[in-house]
Order: C-alpha cells, then structure tokens, then sequence
C-alpha cells in the first residue's frame, strides 16, 4: 500500500526557530516541546507573560482611539440625562445577544429607560430594517443603538434621521467606503480605521464603549449625584467572554484576556441565566472555551436559528431561577431540534460538495434548505474540505446565504464587492464569517463571480495539514497537560496543537453515536483515548475499524478531556498514513 494520507494531503511540519527555541528554554525554564509549540504560536520570551497570563490592563486601549467614541458617549450622556428612552437593536446571534446583556445590564444598573429589540431571522432578516424602526420610534424611543449590525444600514438610519430618532453603531462588520449617516459608528473595521482591533467582536466593543461612559459619568459626578453605586465592569467579563468566543474572532492580545479572565467570571456562576445553562450543559467544573463554544453557544444560538430570538438575551438578563430554568430547557430542546435538522441537510450537503469541490469556494443551495442551519453546514463543509463555503437557502424569491471561510481569502470583503456589482440585495460579514440576501435568480451568476473572484488572489489556497511538532507519543504524559493547559483558552487564531506521532497502533475501535469512531493509540506503557469525529462510512473511519495489526503515522489535534473532575488527554484525529 502507497505511503499516502488517507485524506490526499500534504503534512507540512511548521519550521521552529531553534535560537528562539533555546532562548525560551532557558529563560523561562521550559521544556523543549513547549517551547517548541510555544513558538510555532509566535510566542517569544518577550511577549510570554503577557500570553500565558493575559491581563486586561496591559491590552485595553484608550477607548477614544476609535472613531466617534467621543460623539457616541456625549450623545448617550445626553439622553440618559434627559431621562429619554433608548432602544439596543441587536443581532440574533450569541455575540448580538451578549453585547445587548451587556449595556442593558449597565443601563440598568442606571435606572435608564431602556428595551431590547432582536430581529426575527426569518421575518426581518439579518440588521435593522424600516419596519422595526418605525416600530421601536412609536415606542417613543429618541436613541437607537445598533449592536452587532448596523454598519450596512443606510435606509434604516436615514429613516431614522427623517424622524429626528439619534442613531449609534456598535458593530465589527466591514464597511465600504462609504458609511451611513448614524451620529456615531464605532466600528474597528471602518474602512478608515487603521484595522489595529479588528479582532474585536461586538461584545468586547461594548465593553470598550462602557469603559469610556464609566469614565464620562465619574468625570461628571453622575454617580454622585443620584445617589448610584458605580457600576463593576468586570462583572460583565462572563458574558463579553462568551461573546468573544461564540463569534469565533481571533483570541489573540486584549481577546485572550477577555476569554481567560471571563471564564474564571463565569466558573463563580454569579449570572443566573449563564449558570442554570451550564447546569443543563453537565457543566460542573471550571468551564473552558471549549465548553462555552460547543455547548453553551450552539443552545444560545438556536432561539435565533430555528425558534425565538431573544431568548439568548433575555437568559442572560434572567433573575428568576423559574424564568431562568424554562428559558433554558427550551434553548435546550431547540438545540436538538437544529441538530436533527443540521444533520439531515448535512447529508445532502456533501453530496453537493462533493461535485463543487473542484471549485476554489464551494457554493450550494437548495429550496429546502432551512436558513436558520446554513451558516452550521457552510462551517462542517469548510472544515471537510479545507475550503470556503457559502450555503444558500432558497426557499423564497429571495433566498438568504450564509459564508464561512479560511486562513487566505476575506469573505467579507467579498460579499461586499457582490453588493457593489448588484449581485446581492444586502449583505456583509468579516474576513472568516458572512451573510447575505439574494434573488434566487442571480444565484448561479453570483456562483460563477465569487469563484472569479477567488482565482484573481495572489495568495492561492492550499490542502497542506500545518503540523506544530513531530512528537513520541510516550512524551504525552501528565507534565505534557499541564502544559497545554498553559496554552487555553484555546480557539480561532490559537488552535490547540496539531501534533504528529509515528508507528502507532490502533486498538479497540468503535463506533460512538452513529457518526464518529473512538479508539486508542496503543503505546509502550499506556493507551491513549482518540476520537475520529464524523468519519464514520468515510476513509479514516473505515481504516480505524479494519485497523487490525496495520500501524500508522497519525496527525492529531491535541485536547483535555474533562469527566468526574478528573482530566484526560484525548486526541482528535486529523489524517493517517497507512505504513503496512
């Protein structure tokens, strides 16, 4: 048998600095292989404190660096001093609904009048819209602040400006050049903004924004005044954390401490919603990214996919553990719901796929496609085939898609110059996520300019599987998770290590809930728990069930496993070579 990856691809080993290496082995007084991964990280003795113990304070920005903070605060300022009522329009999803907890749990803290208005996937539509504001203005509401959204919303801004309603943009969505006419956007992705935190979600971009009305409000003696005790921003570090997370932007600088600081927020269970969630979840320990990403998001998210969408905010703003319980069982059971129906448009996907996947960006659409699960399907087929994907639902004349790309190619970007040449209705996103509208008409020339698209970049996709280290499997001890846990909180830009291990022998494989294949890597003192997740009927599944006496070279992904308060080291398998 040829000495080929069952998956047809390339394994690259990312080259290590030695000197680097050394430097921070001896001045930190690390191992080899931490080291090693450390510095495939781009970590260096300079900036190791700062990542291994990521402190707010030493990445926060002075929050007027952004564009019209100064406008956005003296403009909130007057409103709650005026005693007016404010609006947070937000997105349906985890980060919309975080950023909206967030400044209503301030307002709050205030005694400002203020609602909360989520759009309807299905009815409205992803980002403001005329009729919601029409609504949300005959609620006598004088200041509106999008959240999430709003940096693509000309109409509805400038209806808003005919009716003399003020109008703020918090949002991280790329903008064109030009932007609509709301007296302040706050945006890191403005297209003249220098792009320094666009990593940011809304979430932390909220946080940001508290920090400098905090400070406005102490300035002014507000607190003072009305006898007010002021406001603990930290507290709110739970639910920027799970934003942060759930909107899978880069953990990278000021992130990374939001994540690493919002778990320990979260691991004190002080928000009722959060906690009674976790509960649900079989949450019982110290959570990690992990968790909040795979178990805590996807319930959150699918009060906005498939049911209600404000049930992710109104959990968060929860103070009845009742209320908190049966918002909670019902994200839990329309979680199983998406499920049942993900997995079934799954399926029809990759057959899809499969014929598509000759193309640069795998574009598919079907008329049965619900739209609240393709965003979930264009993610599965990224991760299947290493490429981008756009999933379209046309079940309507106007059918809504949902992008998910990769490392290489901004997605957003391109979905904004579909909109520039009429290809789409509306629609925009960040250089890994997007989503848009569409007459189903223009689907198949839409298809053919985004592929164009895609051939004209310089820098062309590849199928190569980037490898930290080339490791022994007996040197996957206990020591070695103790370091990894050094490395969590783990997610988009700081991915847990992708290991490479030689010789292995597979033992007792299995087939685990009907899709995915867990085993053991046999080594010379221990067995080592695996799982091959939906590989099932495909070509690794079937080499690790007829494994037999066969020995491999295997590439894992590294994780902790966490059971019965104890911690397991589980690999992930990503591709074999088959050696006999």
């Amino acid at each position: 048998m040829r000495n080929l990856s069952v998956l047809d691809r390339r394994w690259v080993v990312r080259p290590v600095n030695q000197q680097s290496m050394e430097s921070l082995c001896q001045k930190k007084n690390l191992n080899h292989t931490f080291s090693k991964i450390l510095i495939t990280k781009g970590i260096t003795e300079s900036n190791y404190e700062n990542y291994i113990d990521p402190k707010i304070k030493n990445f926060l920005p002075n929050p007027f660096i952004f564009k019209d903070m100064e406008e956005a605060i003296k403009k909130i300022y007057l409103h709650i001093i005026h005693n007016n009522k404010i609006t947070l329009y937000g997105d349906y999803d985890v980060d919309g609904a975080s950023a909206c907890a967030i400044l209503s749990k301030y307002l709050k803290n205030l005694d400002v009048d203020h609602d909360i208005y989520i759009p309807d996937r299905v009815k409205d539509g992803y980002g403001p819209n005329i009729k919601a504001f029409e609504k949300i203005i005959n609620n006598q509401s004088k200041l509106i602040i999008m959240l999430d959204c709003g940096t693509q919303s000309f109409d509805s801004i400038d209806y808003a400006n005919k009716k003399q309603v003020d109008t703020i943009v918090i949002d991280h969505h790329k903008s064109i050049e030009i932007i609509p006419k709301a007296h302040a956007i706050i945006n890191p992705n403005r297209f003249d903004e220098d792009g320094s935190y666009g990593y940011l979600c809304a979430a932390g971009l909220v946080f940001i924004f508290l920090v400098a009305l905090n400070r406005h409000l102490i300035n002014e003696k507000y607190f003072t005044k009305n006898n007010l005790i002021t406001p603990d921003l930290l507290d709110f570090l739970d639910i920027v954390m799970l934003g942060t997370v759930c909107d899978v932007v880069p953990l990278i600088e000021l992130n990374r401490a939001f994540v690493k600081q919002g778990l320990k927020i979260m691991s004190k269970r002080k928000n009722l919603g959060l906690k009674t969630l976790a509960d649900m979840s079989e949450i019982s320990y110290t959570p990690t990214s992990k968790d909040v990403g795979f178990k805590i998001g996807p319930k959150i998210n699918a009060g906005g996919r498939i049911g209600q969408s404000d049930l992710g905010v109104n959990l968060l703003l929860s103070s009845e553990p009742e209320n908190a319980y049966l918002i909670s069982k019902q994200l839990h059971d329309l979680n199983l719901k998406r499920r049942d129906l993900e997995n079934k448009v799954l399926i029809e996907a990759i057959e899809k796929a499969d014929i598509e996947k000759k193309n640069n960006i795998i574009v598919l659409h079907s008329n049965d496609w619900h739209e609240g699960i393709i965003g979930i399907i264009a993610s599965r087929i990224v991760d299947l085939y290493n490429k981008p994907c756009i999933v379209i639902s046309a079940q309507k004349d106007t059918a809504k898609g949902s992008a998910r790309s990769v490392h290489g190619f901004d997605i957003g970007l391109a979905i904004i110059k579909a909109k520039q040449k009429n290809l789409i209705i509306r629609g925009g996103g960040h250089a890994m996520a997007g989503g848009f509208s569409i007459e189903a008409k223009n689907i198949d020339v839409f298809k053919s300019e985004i592929n164009h698209l895609l051939n004209k970049i310089d820098n062309k996709l590849n199928n190569d599987l980037l490898i930290d280290l080339a490791l022994s499997p007996q040197a996957l001890d206990d020591n070695f998770i103790k370091y990894i846990e050094m490395l969590e909180p783990f997610g988009s830009s700081n991915k847990e290590p992708v290991l490479m291990l030689n010789n292995i022998e597979v033992s007792k494989a299995k087939i685990v809930k009907n899709s995915h294949v867990k085993c053991f890597f046999k080594t010379v003192n221990r067995f080592i728990d695996v799982m091959s997740f939906n590989s099932v009927g495909k070509p690794i599944g079937e080499y690790l069930l007829n494994a037999k006496k066969s020995r491999f070279d295997a590439v894992c992904k590294v994780s902790i496993n966490y059971w019965n308060n104890r911690q397991n080291l589980q690999l992930i398998l990503l591709d074999l070579k088959v050696l006999n």
